[in-house]
């Protein structure tokens, strides 16, 4: 009984992370990884001994070359180390991402109109006064096409920062910052597929179609084994690329179509888990260790647990570290590297009518629009009784929670890697940078600027 017991409460804790007490457990420690990332990948694009290689790595060219005839054939067509993080990392992240929206429809905070109302709200408020207000600095100018980069919210960070904060943020405006920060990363997503992509191959954007109806047919049919749908996942990725729609959506389009109920039933998995627990006990000796035929009784009662449990869930957990302690990191490094030739260079503020100021829309629609964007839409959807106020919430917190929604990061500096690439090399590159700058301070400010008002909204009174 002790072993299985013990097994048990090991076998959970390395799955659920029960009670770990390891610093990669806590909520705050993939948003000071990110943050770290941000300042070593600055400091290679910056320095005099590194910049050269930084930037002669990212752009190194990685292709499958086939030669037949006389005739080169390069697979993927003008890849390179940033595209490879770009257009396949991450797609695990969105695939992450896609899994995680589609559990909150399911059976999250998405999962009715009444719950999903307030957030989804909230988050198209969050989406549009923060385009709206680029768009005020930049319309008709050269950054114009820039307006989805201060539009996304970035998860890892706000949570990070309200688990810093403890009880000072009530459970239910966590809740609410969580649901709208997936719901923003969902237009988001959409922004990104309608908006910068490139010239559309319907041809190959049908057959895309094609396979992920065949793919949905098989979730009804009650497939679980994942080779059916790893395979079509590859084939939808390449089919995207170079159909002209971003890759990386392909990642949340899979994740939608990945089964989430189980293979084996609870009365299943009761039913087999008491019989190797009887067998267990049955083949006790005095070692105080399992023996052989224990071990593979464990092995069994794994091999049900892992069955009980929908493949979606299964995914979402084994590939969150990955995405949080690898890609992420990995992106944040090959992202954030801008060159600054002079201190001139950070004055982002600048304004010309040929030019716009990227600095200026993407700063205050992050800082400003963000929080009053979620704070009106909120407002709107509560007076109109289409949503609810979370407990135990008031105007002022949930404005300060709001500004926590300016940090935009991560979904942010992907839209600007994908930004104003109908203008000039030099152009491009130099708003790009311009953008993340930009980004880099105005999620700085909205973490500082949401961090002190929830402190002064939740100071008790004498």
């Amino acid at each position: 009984m002790r072993i299985f017991q013990h097994y048990t409460r090991v076998r959970y804790q390395h799955v659920f992370g029960v009670g770990s007490s390891r610093i990669m457990a806590k909520p705050w420690f993939s948003g000071a990884l990110l943050m770290l990332c941000v300042v070593i990948a600055m400091l290679l694009a910056n320095l005099p001994f590194t910049k050269e290689a930084y930037h002669h790595f990212l752009h190194t060219k990685l292709s499958i070359s086939v030669q037949s005839e006389g005739h080169e054939w390069l697979f993927p067509k003008d890849m390179s180390v940033e595209k490879f993080i770009n257009d396949i990392l991450m797609v695990v992240f969105f695939f992450c991402v896609g899994l995680e929206i589609k559990r909150e429809i399911v059976c999250g905070e998405l999962s009715t109109v009444k719950k999903a109302m307030l957030p989804v709200i909230a988050a198209a408020g969050g989406m549009l006064f923060p385009a709206l207000i680029y768009s005020c600095f930049n319309a008709g100018t050269a950054a114009g096409s820039g307006w989805g980069i201060p539009t996304a919210t970035d998860i890892a960070f706000a949570i990070g920062i309200m688990s810093m904060l403890g009880d000072r943020v009530p459970v239910s405006l966590k809740i609410f910052l969580t649901a709208l920060a997936i719901a923003d990363d969902l237009g988001a997503i959409l922004v990104v597929a309608f908006f910068y992509g490139g010239a559309i191959n319907l041809t190959l954007l049908l057959i895309s179609f094609g396979i992920l109806f065949l793919v949905f047919l098989l979730n009804k049919a009650g497939v679980k084994r994942m080779i059916y749908y790893l395979v079509p996942a590859i084939v939808v990725w390449i089919l995207f690329y170079y159909a002209g729609i971003h890759a990386t959506m392909s990642g949340v389009v899979m994740a939608m179509m990945i089964p989430m109920k189980a293979r084996y039933s609870r009365s299943y998995f009761d039913r087999k888990t008491a019989h190797y627990h009887y067998m267990i006990e049955k083949l006790h000796d005095d070692s105080e260790t399992p023996n052989h035929d224990q071990q593979i009784c464990l092995k069994s009662i794994s091999n049900v647990a892992s069955g009980s449990v929908g493949m979606s869930y299964r995914l979402e957990h084994a590939l969150t570290p990955w995405v949080n302690f690898v890609i992420m990191p990995i992106f944040a490094i090959a992202n954030a590297g801008v060159v600054i030739p002079d201190l001139s260079y950070l004055n982002f503020f600048q304004y010309s009518p040929d030019m716009g100021s990227v600095g200026l829309g993407i700063f205050c629609g992050l800082l400003l629009g963000k929080p009053v964007g979620i704070t009106i839409a909120s407002w709107i959807a509560i007076k109109l009784k289409v949503g609810e106020m979370p407990n135990g919430a008031t105007w002022k917190k949930l404005f300060a929670v709001a500004c926590l929604g300016g940090i935009g990061f991560t979904m942010s500096i992907f839209v600007d890697t994908l930004s104003f690439s109908e203008l000039a090399p030099d152009m491009t590159m130099h708003l790009r940078n311009l953008g993340k700058i930009s980004i880099l301070a105005a999620s700085l400010s909205a973490g500082i600027l949401g961090s002190v008002l929830i402190s002064i909204s939740s100071r008790k009174k004498a």
